[in-house]
């Protein structure tokens, strides 16, 4: 049931951190990674299971609004999650073996 403001003794803004005030340009990090970033922790702080899951609900649509300003990189080895970074200037000009035949595409 909905609370009434007034029950509160003090409201916040609801601010989010931008991926330049978060990420660190030259690494890329795990959707677990950031998640910790955002609230402030170590991103290889241990939290309990429970808590991890809450903080991927805000990480996840975090990543999505801000997926202009970021990189994607797959996960290097099959047990391993992806990895995100800030975007900066030639990150997407680098060119893999694998994209030498062109972008795939949608969908691959």
């Amino acid at each position: 049931m909905p609370i009434p403001k007034t029950e509160f003794p003090a409201l916040h803004p609801c601010d989010f951190y931008t991926p330049e005030e978060l990420l660190d340009p030259e690494r890329m990090y795990t959707v677990y990674e950031i998640a910790r970033l955002l609230q402030g922790l170590d991103p290889d702080a241990t939290i309990d299971e429970g808590t991890e899951e809450i903080l991927l609900d805000w990480t996840i649509p975090w990543i999505m609004r801000n997926a202009a300003e970021l990189v994607v990189a797959e996960p290097r080895t099959d047990d391993e999650p992806g990895y995100y970074g800030l975007k900066e200037p030639g990150d997407l000009d680098r060119e893999s073996d694998e994209d030498a035949d062109g972008p795939p595409a949608r969908g691959e």
